[in-house]
């Protein structure tokens, strides 16, 4: 009983620190207006793949994560301290607002294209530097772990934690209530 508690409170940590560090309502505006223009249909493909991209990087990131770190020498207390940093500097500049000297000029991207859903979407928009050192941290927990059985648990539930952010990014990209609702407002605001 409390191996398989164990492994669900896993799950439960991993999905909502991602669902955190991706912050998906954070990042409708600037999805609306890179689909600007875009039927509905080409918005839900533009979100699928959005998805499954950020899916794909999160997943090579927690696979790899130990080989990367073990290839440049970098050890985990060091990782985990630089992804608290990261995550704490993410965190100031969403509660305080990011404190830069032109706070008006956005930079530009270039509209010419007809998919934007790996990049900037998917990296680094959902996928980002914060993400990454989430998901090495929680593999650096998983190889820290004695025994190959709850390895392999607490991976298969990163794994789903994954999963269930990424169905969490798509359902909020290709919803009609959101999209609409942020590009009324949008309008609203631009009177």
């Amino acid at each position: 009983m409390s191996f398989e508690i164990f492994h669900f409170q896993y799950f439960l940590g991993g999905l909502v620190s991602l669902l955190v560090i991706t912050n998906p309502p954070s990042k409708i505006p600037l999805f609306i207006s890179l689909t600007q223009g875009m039927d509905e249909s080409q918005r839900k493909s533009q979100a699928l793949w959005a998805a499954i991209y950020a899916g794909i990087i999160m997943f090579v990131s927690l696979l790899a994560g130990n080989l990367l770190l073990a290839f440049f020498g970098i050890s985990y207390g060091a990782l985990r301290i630089a992804g608290g940093f990261v995550v704490a500097v993410i965190g100031y500049q969403m509660l305080f607002g990011q404190q830069t000297p032109t706070p008006n000029k956005a930079p530009l991207v270039r509209r010419d294209r007809e998919d934007y859903s790996f990049f900037p979407i998917a990296m680094p928009m959902i996928s980002g530097p914060g993400t990454m050192a989430v998901i090495i941290g929680f593999s650096t927990e998983i190889a820290e772990y004695p025994h190959w059985e709850d390895q392999a648990g607490t991976f298969f539930m990163m794994t789903l934690a994954i999963i269930f952010c990424c169905l969490v990014l798509y359902f909020i990209f290709s919803s009609i209530i959101f999209p609409t609702l942020f590009y009324q407002l949008h309008l609203t605001w631009q009177i």
